[in-house]
């Protein structure tokens, strides 16, 4: 399941470096998550980085992109294979 920040959000900077795919960004108003590169953290750590060093507790489970661990798992491969350097 990707995550969403909520309108709580108070733009304070601290979930953007966190984030080990760069799925957050600074958006119009507040910070927003990318569903598609979202993974929860599943392939680089225990839990949600984002979700641990937010002050507000702004950022829930993302109804509208419900997934599994296991497609989860499958897109941390995704994304490592797209941002995996080419040989040659």
């Amino acid at each position: 399941m990707a995550l969403i920040i909520t309108d709580e959000c108070i733009n304070c900077d601290v979930c953007e470096p966190e984030c080990p795919n760069g799925a957050i960004s600074q958006g119009t108003e507040i910070y927003v998550i990318d569903p598609s590169k979202c993974t929860e953290c599943v392939g680089h750590f225990d839990v949600p980085q984002c979700r641990e060093v937010c002050p507000v507790d702004c950022i829930p489970v993302d109804p509208k992109h419900v997934e599994t661990k296991a497609q989860l798992v499958l897109k941390y491969q995704a994304l490592m294979t797209v941002e995996a350097p080419q040989e040659g």
